[in-house]
């Protein structure tokens, strides 16, 4: 059974043009998937979707073979991360995990330490890479078996995304990877999804896809984002 199922999917803002069009992906479980595309191709409202945070049909969106909105129990299953994180206030990283008891303490240890995380870090006064750094560190708190995962190295030095993708790359789960930073992810990413033009118009395994073997062949320095950047490209409105 595919983790993530989605089929025939149409989704627009309330006003807006359509964003998703008859939208087909099959994420099969324990695959690791970059989701690709040029800005603005709808890779943050899919992942949304997929998360249960936009209302959708039943049978058209569906994670471990339940319904992705209706199915309230999927909280305890499925992991969104990105975007904005307006956790502002005035407590420290370590008051914020004592009120988080029920944690596994070994699993919070690891992951401070991945992160790079300081307990004494204060939410009211952490940079953009402190506060994605935590961000990480309450959504990556319990296991999961799927994880959402929007640009969220973004704000990260080389280190700590290093770090954590070894990390993640552990974790018995299934992980949907929107990102632009492909560097260092050939031997990471199991799966590639291409989304352009509202639909999912490439999804294989990386290493059955014939361009991104050649390029390889080639002996290509970074053939995952020359692959990536060639399609974009290719794809890009004319002006």
């Amino acid at each position: 059974m595919d983790a993530i199922s989605v089929h025939a999917l149409d989704f627009a803002y309330a006003g807006g043009p359509p964003v998703l069009r008859a939208l087909d992906l099959a994420v099969p479980a324990g695959a690791r998937c970059l989701l690709v595309g040029a800005n603005g191709s709808g890779k943050a409202t899919l992942l949304n979707i997929v998360g249960g945070h936009h209302m959708c049909a039943d049978a058209a969106v569906r994670v471990l073979g339940r319904p992705a909105f209706s199915d309230t129990s999927l909280v305890r299953d499925v992991s969104f991360i990105g975007g904005q994180f307006p956790l502002d206030v005035d407590l420290t990283v370590a008051e914020i995990l004592e009120r988080r008891p029920d944690a596994d303490p070994a699993r919070r240890y690891e992951l401070v330490r991945v992160l790079d995380i300081d307990r004494r870090w204060r939410m009211c006064r952490v940079s953009d890479g402190q506060r994605r750094r935590v961000q990480l560190l309450l959504g990556l708190l319990w296991p999961m078996r799927v994880l959402l995962l929007d640009e969220v190295t973004t704000d990260l030095d080389v280190i700590a995304r290093g770090d954590l993708l070894a990390f993640l790359r552990a974790q018995d789960t299934t992980i949907l990877y929107a990102t632009h930073i492909l560097e260092g992810l050939e031997d990471w990413a199991t799966h590639l999804a291409y989304l352009a033009g509202g639909k999912i118009t490439v999804m294989s395994p990386l290493d059955a896809l014939d361009e991104y073997r050649a390029l390889k062949a080639q002996h290509t320095t970074t053939p995952l984002l020359r692959l990536v950047d060639r399609w974009l490209r290719r794809d890009r409105p004319l002006p």
